[in-house]
């Protein structure tokens, strides 16, 4: 996110950072962790993992359904925000 600036000025969008050491302010970042942790548990080295591999991985989150997003997947909301 070095490049926030940036992104800001390139696409119009808000850009916020949540507070060092405070969880409860990353909901869905925390838990979209927890979903990545099913496939790879933390440390684990992500290199050793073929690109199709971790396209596969996204691909299952993305198309997974969300309370947060009133049971729409994240490529759903993407698309219904962009469209």
């Amino acid at each position: 996110m070095a490049q926030h600036p940036r992104l800001r000025i390139d696409t119009g969008l808000l850009i916020y950072f949540c507070d060092p050491h405070s969880p409860w302010q990353r909901g869905t970042n925390e838990n979209t962790n927890g979903l990545l942790r099913q496939y790879f548990p933390k440390g684990t080295d992500l290199s050793k993992h073929s690109a199709e591999a971790l396209e596969a991985v996204a691909q299952a989150l993305n198309t997974r359904p969300r309370k947060a997003l009133n049971w729409r997947t994240p490529a759903e909301a993407l698309n219904a925000f962009i469209g």
